[in-house]
């Protein structure tokens, strides 16, 4: 059990998390960030090179990335210990935070960017080429599948933007759908059937993902009604069946939506609860980039402070006995 009120707290790491530290950090509030134990950094751990993040013309590896964010964050004085949050009390002015190693952290301010992750095909080979064939965006990785066979996994808006735009590089695209009817808008489904370097292989699911040291070079699939089992090549898979937001954490102590993603009031990082901000993809369920991570976060940054030039701890003190 830790006595000390930090004046902000990060609960999670990534794009959006290191950018909030780096802002808090320069404006003299010593954030602490509270990375996780096992991925540290986000998703952009598990990706090899990127090219869209601004200033880095020649592109650079997603780890990398993520390691130069969490220097420049301890170069302005942000703390991070490697721990998973396993609760919260945020009914306080002062909120609380629980870890797996049992320790108890309070802060005046908490910014939540856990961050979403991947659902997973869950078949065999998909871990072991992750990266090296199978991925899971295709704005980050379509470039690297030029004139070469691509596969799009999933039947809803996300599959068929996918497919539509891993069509200007790939030599061909299949779209891959378990059912004969798509979860997508018709809209996006007319644009994929007009694109003529788009195929489909509906009431199908991918079973097998198998390649060389070269990386993925064929899946194998299987009809959901008659059972006959296939293969086809491809050198890119794209997984596109969505994403499962990383806040089970906090159960009921802010508002978030049917899927799990945090609520936020308009045009802020505010969540239900004052005090509480929250940034990144475990808020946004539209662009999923590095960058529009890494700004949500600079904005939470930004609100964190100017709640916290208002924030009087002997205010909140009083409060919480009044409250008894």
């Amino acid at each position: 059990m830790t006595q000390d009120v930090h004046d902000a707290i990060v609960i999670g790491s990534g794009p959006a998390g290191y950018t909030a530290a780096i802002y808090l950090g320069r404006a003299g509030h010593q954030p602490l960030i509270i990375a996780g134990a096992l991925t540290p950094g986000g998703q952009l751990v598990n990706t090899t090179e990127v090219e869209n993040f601004p200033g880095f013309p020649e592109g650079i590896l997603g780890p990398d990335l993520m390691e130069n964010m969490r220097a420049q964050a301890e170069k302005f004085g942000a703390e991070i210990e490697y721990d998973d949050v396993t609760s919260v009390d945020f009914s306080g002015p002062v909120k609380l935070i629980n870890t797996d190693s049992g320790t108890q952290y309070k802060a005046k301010t908490v910014i939540v960017t856990t961050g979403s992750e991947y659902r997973k095909l869950g078949v065999p080979g998909e871990q072991e080429y992750s990266g090296r064939g199978v991925s899971y965006c295709a704005t980050c990785d379509g470039f690297f599948f030029k004139d070469k066979p691509i596969v799009v996994v999933g039947g809803g808006d996300s599959a068929m933007e996918e497919a539509d735009f891993l069509s200007r590089y790939g030599s061909s695209v299949t779209v891959i759908h378990r059912r004969e009817g798509f979860r997508a808008s018709k809209i996006m489904v007319d644009r994929a059937i007009d694109n003529p370097n788009i195929t489909f292989k509906l009431n199908t699911v991918v079973t097998e993902v198998t390649g060389d040291d070269n990386g993925a070079n064929t899946i194998e699939l299987k009809d959901t009604v008659t059972g006959q089992v296939s293969s086809i090549e491809a050198n890119g898979i794209f997984v596109a069946i969505g994403y499962t937001p990383q806040t089970g954490f906090l159960k009921d102590a802010i508002e978030l939506d049917n899927d799990g993603y945090i609520m936020t009031k308009p045009d802020t990082t505010n969540t239900s609860v004052p005090g509480v901000f929250a940034a990144g993809d475990a808020v946004d369920r539209v662009y999923r980039q590095a960058i529009s991570a890494a700004g949500s976060g600079c904005k939470a940054a930004l609100d964190a402070q100017h709640y916290l030039s208002t924030f009087s701890l002997e205010e909140a003190a009083e409060k919480a006995v009044q409250s008894i």
